[in-house]
């Protein structure tokens, strides 16, 4: 079973911030699936999960944890279920990337995000595929934690749909074809030389 997990901050707070992008692309995975998404088993408190079975059985998740905590839920998660490294999935935000752009990965460092860090640590280790989604920088005399905690802007709102359904898209071709397909068909730039 592939495990596709989005990161972000529980909360109504933090619901439409860039921060959160991964939990809206597992919402839109569970909404275009019919899967709903319900607290986890007792030995998984602070997650929310939902389950396909078909041709890719795959289980959505979202951490309840705030996102410096996400590798509680992940590894919790990888052990209940047994799950492979090489079947796990974690669509994060990304400031490195412009806004829009998809960027898929076999493994890699944390590239100083918080939720990837605490993934690493927990699971020991960082051979796990994960989807980046950029969100940009924005304003670099801007706190970035103060960016990334806010609210795309009003262009960018036109375009969130959009850049949401094209990640889903890619996640479920990761479920079906695995990450070397995702990198294949949705890194623009796979000539470019590894910088995390």
């Amino acid at each position: 079973m592939k495990l596709i997990i989005g990161l972000g901050n529980p909360g109504r707070e933090y619901r439409d911030t860039r921060h959160n992008i991964g939990f809206v692309v597992v919402d839109e995975l569970a909404r275009r699936s019919g899967v709903a998404l319900a607290l986890g088993p007792s030995q998984i408190p602070e997650v929310v999960i939902g389950k396909r079975f078909g041709p890719a059985p795959v289980m959505l998740a979202r951490p309840l944890t705030f996102m410096n905590r996400s590798g509680e839920a992940v590894a919790a998660l990888v052990r209940h279920y047994d799950v492979a490294r090489s079947d796990l999935l974690v669509v994060v935000d990304d400031v490195a990337l412009p806004f829009g752009r998809l960027r898929a990965r076999t493994g890699g460092s944390a590239g100083g995000h918080n939720g990837l860090t605490s993934i690493v640590e927990r699971l020991r280790s960082s051979g796990f595929a994960r989807l980046r989604l950029g969100v940009g920088r924005g304003d670099s005399r801007r706190n970035l934690a103060d960016h990334v905690l806010s609210s795309f802007e009003p262009g960018e709102r036109a375009e969130l749909d959009a850049f949401v359904i094209r990640a889903a898209d890619a996640a479920e071709m990761f479920a079906m074809e695995g990450i070397e397909q995702v990198m294949n068909y949705y890194n623009p730039d796979t000539m470019e030389p590894e910088t995390d």
